[in-house]
């Protein structure tokens, strides 16, 4: 697992402070596993797998924006899925090779540095990124467009 630091990789402060105490009361012991240490929902299990709400996924932590659901299309993977942040700079992508020899691209809030994730290409996915952000259920909150 990839324990969440109060700075970003150049060094920076993320936007949002946590505190990780207050945190760790709000948020069931899942959320707070994966967003700050970097653990991962047994896949299958989360909230919005199959949800097709219209609304808009924001960080469990900070309640930044992250996604949107006309970026989100059902991949089998599990977990949700989306081709697409909202914007370039709501997320942070990092050198995962907590599975080496295979390296992976992690998926972290640019505003808190919490854990969302990571992001996969050239799967074939029929998406106009040809990308697969796999994102924690648990590290997510929908807003619902009403």
């Amino acid at each position: 697992m990839i324990e969440v630091t109060p700075n970003k990789p150049d060094g920076s402060a993320y936007p949002v402070k946590i505190d990780e105490a207050q945190l760790q009361k709000q948020l069931d012991p899942l959320s707070y596993e994966v967003l700050r240490k970097g653990g991962t929902e047994v896949a299958f299990t989360g909230e919005y797998t199959d949800t097709e709400t219209i609304g808009v996924y924001k960080c469990k932590a900070c309640h930044s924006e992250l996604f949107r659901s006309d970026t989100k299309f059902h991949s089998g993977c599990g977990w949700p899925s989306f081709y697409a942040p909202t914007k370039d700079d709501a997320v942070i992508l990092l050198e995962d090779r907590s599975l080496a020899p295979r390296i992976r691209t992690e998926v972290r809030c640019a505003n808190c540095g919490s854990h969302l994730g990571h992001v996969f290409e050239g799967e074939g996915y029929a998406v106009p990124t040809d990308q697969r952000w796999c994102i924690n259920s648990v590290a997510l909150v929908l807003e619902a467009k009403n």
